[in-house]
């Protein structure tokens, strides 16, 4: 490019459309005409880079000119602008050319200007507040960095770091890990906040693009620089999680006080490096129950700070903040269950997706116990609804593969086979159960042990249950022979209750069935805990449906009992014939009353009702089998959606429904016996009408008065149509907008969804116990009695021994403390911590580390591909910015030497004729 174009380019950079702004100019440079500039420009220089080290600073004392660069250089002003005046105003002209020097890649001046400049400030800045070494990295000079970070007392070199590992030049990121004030390690775990007592980073707020609370560690993780983490952790830089969000602890108050805002950024800002993949990966030694763990606190967190729960993309115009995006609580557990899934679709073998869904087994597998019960991944993912792990082939097929255990060949068979399986258990179940009684570790014993079939027996038994509750009520199918106001008794001294509350057959069968059921479910309440027992909405419902059958059935024996203490009375005391024939006492006579005068709060009449709500529950339960099925399933959850939004619109309903009802109340209560219907003269008319009304079932004539009050009559229209207008054409349409929601949800990731329900279903089958169905369950079976004897043992002889070491203690300290030395240490040489002290990684933690490789490779390639090659060319470009001032170095120096030999060959060549007048004189 000719000085003439750059002249010109240069020229109509400084052009001045004011008088004014050219004045100004002239101050601030010397004195110097823009204009004179052009003649400046056209100024060629031997040296080649002589005209960025101008030696005509004594032309300008003030300020150093800046002039036009290479073609495709950023123009950059250093003098002194509108915001940055009082930055750009100290600046010599010695400083000026250091920092263009540092900016541009130029070696030679550089090492020039600190060699022999002793006056030089490294620590200067530009009107943007950055100095030599941030200009030096921000650019990607690295030779530029290397001799910079030579110099001692150095400013900024936090700041520097952050800025290299924004962009990702690792080799910089080295050079400046090597720095003597990184010796320590404390620099890298500190936040520039903590670190005000020196330089290392700029605290005037504006002078650095980071926020006061992000470290290099966390600084690399948000922008997933696997290198750059795996560098800061090997020099001991670690995220320290935030505290809890209700902290109380005088930190957690001050910050609160001082700043909240940025108390919460700084926790959000943590929470997305401890998030972040690369940081995952590399520093914790379980990676997915790390990401697991973490991603549940998520989601906690999104429901507390409901400010960082956004649901929806924010602007990236709005969002973005130091290169990165931010991202919310909900986006950042997402982030995690993503890497989790990540893991796992890199699994190879059945032995590393074993040893991701069970997680490390080696401390917590007991002798005899069988792996595939414990599942703490799934249980764990499942119990956090990470849907996708739980989803996913590689986890689905494990799970089906321990579904069928024991029945390899039935997995092959057709719908049809398996129905007539389910039909044979269903059938042969008391014999299946007495089988499995007296040998359980028979060929049977471990076929009834397979998940499978403990579902079809469990399945087979509700079934049954259920015919017993249809068939204790075939006998009032086709009506009732004995009307309300009938009582029909077997012999004419039998008191009538007594017949109406005898159990029969058919209800102690199903006393039976729900006692097994109970049974059962007081197992599981026993093994899982409260807090985990109450958290699966099915066991509520089980739990609910029993309590209510136990209720019901308890009811009607009291009544019973209270129905043969009467008769029991007749029998002693009454010796007519006929019990119509005898005056009985009120409390005797009441239970011979037909049912039309049975009191309210009858025993008999409270156990009906809740026995047909128990009913009612106990078919609902069907539905906890539906997932089982992949037609069936996806209907089943989202009619479970759906029932979540008729709850959260029962809310809204409610209060319009209370609101219309008191007040249609209030204006129709004065005039009962006055309108053409009750309707709102009463609480209960009032409830009727405007419930009733929903589904067309009320009439308008519900608001008519027989009196001539036009003005009451005209409210109780306008009040009544704006209900229906509300109710019906407002909230049923919004309620059956979101069930449409809810159902479209479930339908676009429908696969899903079934398989995480369904995993749900299997997991419940998959744990050692209940292998025999209600009621068998309630017999224990010879090996429940063994269990129990040998656990009672287990607990004697560990008491026994005990106190045996606690006499040995007392007698001969050294000898118990040497037998209980060598005990432990045998113990030890079988743990897991003790392959942790040699140093010995387990089989996990070597799969899992073959793992972290595999998805740490997989994510830079992925990286690579992704990224436009903007920045390897930017790299290459400034490469070559360097070399061209190292080669104009170079050849600088060639002219010199050979200027230098010319001159000496010329005097060699040309000697000097000596003058005659003083050689006369010699």
């Amino acid at each position: 490019m000719s000085m003439k174009g750059r002249g010109s380019k240069y020229q109509k950079r400084v052009s001045f459309s004011e008088d004014e702004d050219e004045q100004c100019w002239k101050e601030e440079n010397g004195g110097v005409d823009a204009h004179h500039l052009k003649s400046v420009s056209t100024v060629s220089d031997s040296s080649g880079y002589n005209r960025y080290n101008m030696k005509s600073s004594d032309t300008f004392p003030h300020r150093r000119m800046t002039l036009p660069r290479e073609k495709g250089r950023r123009q950059a002003i250093r003098g002194p602008a509108f915001m940055f005046n009082a930055r750009g105003s100290s600046l010599t002209a010695e400083e000026e050319r250091f920092l263009d020097a540092a900016e541009y890649g130029n070696i030679p001046v550089v090492r020039k200007m600190l060699e022999e400049s002793p006056t030089l400030n490294v620590n200067c800045v530009d009107y943007m507040g950055q100095n030599g070494l941030q200009l030096a990295v921000g650019n990607e000079h690295l030779e530029v960095t290397e001799l910079l970070l030579r110099r001692d007392n150095l400013a900024r070199v936090g700041d520097a770091l952050l800025l290299a590992i924004s962009k990702g030049y690792v080799r910089i990121v080295e050079a400046l890990l090597g720095h003597p004030s990184f010796a320590g390690g404390e620099r890298l775990t500190r936040s520039p906040c903590e670190l005000q007592d020196d330089d290392f980073y700029s605290y005037d707020e504006d002078g650095t693009r980071f926020s006061p609370d992000i470290t290099p560690i966390i600084l690399a993780a948000h922008c997933q620089k696997y290198e750059v983490v795996h560098m800061l952790l090997m020099k001991g830089a670690r995220i320290e999680r935030p505290h809890d969000y209700f902290c109380k602890c005088a930190d957690c108050t001050e910050k609160q006080r001082k700043d909240s805002f940025s108390h919460s950024r700084s926790r959000i800002n943590a929470y997305r490096g401890l998030a972040s993949p690369a940081y995952l990966s590399l520093s914790s030694e379980d990676p997915v129950l790390t990401a697991l763990e973490l991603s549940n606190e998520l989601v906690k967190l999104a429901n507390i700070e409901k400010e960082f729960k956004d649901k929806k993309n924010r602007n990236k115009e709005t969002s973005q903040h130091n290169g990165f995006f931010l991202n919310d609580y909900r986006k950042l557990s997402m982030q995690c269950k993503d890497f989790v899934v990540g893991v796992l679709d890199l699994c190879r073998d059945t032995e590393e997706v074993e040893a991701i869904l069970n997680g490390d087994i080696s401390a917590e597998l007991e002798e005899g116990q069988h792996h595939r019960s414990l599942l703490s991944r799934v249980k764990l993912a499942i119990k956090y609804e990470v849907k996708k792990f739980v989803a996913h082939p590689n986890c689905q097929q494990q799970l089906l593969k321990i579904w069928y255990e024991n029945l390899s060949g039935l997995r092959e068979q057709t719908t049809a086979v398996k129905c007539l399986v389910v039909l044979v258990v269903a059938l042969g179940l008391p014999l299946l159960a007495v089988g499995y009684w007296f040998a359980p570790c028979s060929k049977l014993g471990k076929i009834l042990r397979s998940p499978f079939m403990k579902f079809v027996a469990h399945a087979a038994s509700f079934i049954i249950f259920l015919c017993l509750l249809v068939f204790n009520a075939s006998d009032r199918f086709e009506g009732i022979t004995t009307l309300p106001n009938v009582t029909v008794t077997d012999y004419p001294l039998q008191i009538f209750r007594v017949k109406t509350t005898q159990f029969t057959w058919t209800e102690i069968l199903i006393m039976i069935w729900v006692a097994g059921m109970m049974w059962s479910e007081c197992k599981e309440l026993w093994t899982e805990g409260p807090r985990e027992y109450v958290m699966q909405l099915w066991n509520v419902l089980d739990f609910g449906m029993l309590s209510i059958f136990i209720a019901a059935f308890t009811a009607r024996f009291f009544a019973f009992l209270q129905a043969m203490k009467a008769q029991k009375y007749v029998d002693e005391k009454i010796h007519a014939p006929d019990l119509s024939l005898v005056t009985l006492p009120p409390d005797i006579k009441y239970f011979t009353y037909a049912r039309d005068k049975w009191l309210p709060s009858d025993p008999q009449l409270i156990s009906e009702g809740l026995y047909a709500i128990a009913v009612v529950l106990s078919f609902s339960r069907i539905a906890y089998i539906l997932p089982a099925n992949e037609s069936f399933g996806p209907l089943q959850i989202s009619l479970g959606r759906t029932v979540k939004d008729i709850f959260k619109f029962m809310v809204l309903f409610i209060m319009v429904f209370l609101a219309f009802m008191i007040g249609m109340f209030i204006l129709y209560s004065y005039y009962l016996g006055a309108k053409v219907n009750p309707a709102f003269t009463t609480v209960e008319e009032s409830f009727k009408t405007l419930f009733w009304s929903i589904f067309g079932l009320s009439e308008v004539s519900s608001v008519v008065l027989k009196y001539d009050h036009k003005f009451i009559e005209n409210i109780g229209y306008v009040l009544f149509g704006i209900y229906n207008v509300t109710m019906v054409v407002v909230l049923l349409n919004m309620l059956i907008a979101m069930i449409n929601s809810s159902y479209q949800e479930i339908e676009d990731d429908a696969d899903v969804e079934w398989k995480f329900a369904r995993s749900k279903l299997w997991l419940s089958y998959f744990d050692n116990g209940k292998t025999l169905p209600p009621p068998f369950s309630i017999i224990p079976s010879p090996k429940s009695f063994y269990l129990c004897i040998k656990r009672l043992i287990n607990l004697l002889r560990c008491r026994r021994h005990r106190l045996k070491k606690d006499v040995e203690l007392g007698m001969d300290n050294s000898k118990s403390m040497l037998n209980l030395f060598t005990q432990s240490s045998l113990r030890m040489l079988d743990s897991h911590s003790f392959n942790s002290i040699l140093n010995q990684p387990t089989r996990y933690q070597q799969i899992m580390k073959r793992l972290i490789k595999r998805y740490v490779l997989k994510a830079q390639v992925d990286k690579e591909n992704d990224e436009v090659n903007e920045g390897e060319l930017k790299e290459i470009k400034q490469d070559i910015s360097s070399l061209r001032y190292e080669l104009l170095e170079e050849k600088s120096q060639a002219t010199e030497e050979l200027s230098l030999l010319i001159q000496q060959l010329s005097d060699k060549l040309n000697p000097r004729p000596v003058h005659p007048h003083r050689a006369n004189e010699g």
